[in-house]
Formats: structure tokens, sequence, C-alpha cells
């Protein structure tokens, strides 16, 4: 009779558990639901183009979510005082059915970095933030850009290619008539022109909230079309309450680059 040999079949089991742990770990099943926004690598991270946008908040509210704003009746605008507007939430930014390009506001912190975690990424740290907003990073950038340098604004030497109050491009925001005491809201995502590392949007359009906390909240950056361009300038480090949501604050996702 053959002899049995058991170390013999201790390998083969050894080696089939191995291969399984890499088919698994590598498994497409075990990935985040796929964004629609466009990606942008910057140093060792790839950054959301666009800030975040209702039709990619869509997807998160279909796992059950209901954010604070839409619980609470409305978001906040600011009129002389923060003021709640009934229905203002990130679906009806200004109280009206919005697109799904639109820039997801009415969202405070918490609800933000859950989003961004849902589709695999995270909220940027300020100095991250700055980084890619003010420091051009890319090889071979465009006329205008000059790899190395830094920027006065998002935008590069001026804040021509954002939207915000006054002084910036010609853009009209998409508030219904009558709805704002002040500006004309926000634009469509990737409407404006990209700006420093090809970004869209680090100044104006929407503040946009960060993973740095400052003075019992966290850190916003790039103002948005409530402000003049001097808002948007690196050294203006604002800071808000982490359950605030308003209609002039959104915010965007990053994700750690994977290293080959």
């Amino acid at each position: 009779m053959k002899k049995f040999d058991f170390s013999t079949v201790l390998f083969g089991l050894l080696l089939t558990a191995i291969a399984a742990y890499f088919m698994l770990r590598s498994s497409p099943s075990q990935s985040a639901p796929a964004s629609s926004i466009p990606t942008v690598k910057i140093g060792n991270l790839i950054w959301d183009q666009t800030e975040m946008t209702i039709g990619d908040v869509k997807g998160f509210a279909a796992t059950g979510f209901v954010s604070v704003a839409e619980k609470k009746g409305g978001g906040l605008n600011y009129e002389s005082g923060f003021v709640q507007k009934p229905g203002w939430t990130w679906k009806t930014p200004y109280g009206v059915p919005a697109g799904d390009s639109e820039p997801a506001v009415h969202l405070n912190q918490k609800e933000a970095e859950s989003i961004c975690r849902y589709y695999g990424k995270r909220l940027p740290t300020d100095t991250e933030w700055t980084s890619a907003a003010f420091l051009e990073q890319r090889a071979n950038p465009p006329a205008g850009y000059a790899k190395g340098q830094r920027y006065p604004f998002p935008g590069g030497n001026t804040p021509a290619v954002s939207h915000c109050l006054n002084g910036c491009g010609d853009y009209k925001g998409l508030a219904p008539a009558g709805a704002l005491n002040r500006g004309t809201g926000h634009v469509t995502t990737k409407t404006t022109k990209p700006g420093v590392n090809g970004m869209y949007d680090m100044g104006g359009n929407v503040w946009e909230w960060t993973a740095t906390e400052r003075n019992g909240g966290y850190i916003t950056r790039g103002a948005s079309w409530w402000y003049g361009p001097e808002r948007q300038q690196e050294s203006d480090v604002e800071s808000k309450s982490s359950d605030i949501t308003v209609v002039y604050i959104g915010f965007r996702c990053v994700a750690d680059a994977v290293k080959q």
C-alpha cells in the first residue's frame, strides 16, 4: 500500500488558502461604489476635479440617508443672521428641484465625511486643500501656469476663472429670481474654467469642508458666490460649526493614490 504523505496535503491546503485570500482581497465586490465625478492626480492624492454633486449624493441617499436639513425642514441662508429656509435641502438648494450636476450644499461636515467615505474617499485636510488649490504641480501645465509656482488665487494670478459675488468671471448663478437677498447662487459644476492643477471651483462657487478642526469647528476653504475674490486667498482661514447646513457650503473628496 502506498504511504500517505500528510506534508504534501498540508502544503497543498496552504497554497489554496493563500490563493483564496488574494482573490477575495482583490474581488470587485469589495470595492466602493463608482462616483461620476472626474478625478485628477495631484502629488500622492486623487482629487475630485469638481465639488460633490447632487447626482452623487443621490447615490448615497439610496442607502437610506436623510440629511439633518431634511429632518429639520430646511437648511440655512444668511439674511442679517442665519435664517432657516423651509424646503431648502441638498436636493432643492433654493427650494426647487435642482440638476444632478449642481454642487451639493446644505450638508454638514459629518454628512460630507460620510458621503466621501461611501465612495471610498475622504475629506481633504486643510494642508492638502491649500496645496492643491494654490501650488501648481502638473508636469506640463498649460499657458498661464508654471510648475512649482504658488498662486494668489485658486484660479491662478487672477480670480477670473471663478464664480463669486463680483470681481470674478461673468457667470450667473442658478437661484430663482427673488430667492436670495444677496448674489445669484451657485453655478453647475465644471461650467467655469479650470484653475491651478486643472481643478474647478477651488475658488468661489461654494465653500468646501475640510477634515481639519479649528476653533471648535472645521475649516472651510475657497469662499463662495456670496463673497468677493478676496475671501478665496490662502490667508483666509474660515471655520464653521460641524453641524451647520448652509446654502453656500459644499465639499469635494480625495483618495490616497494606490502605491504600485
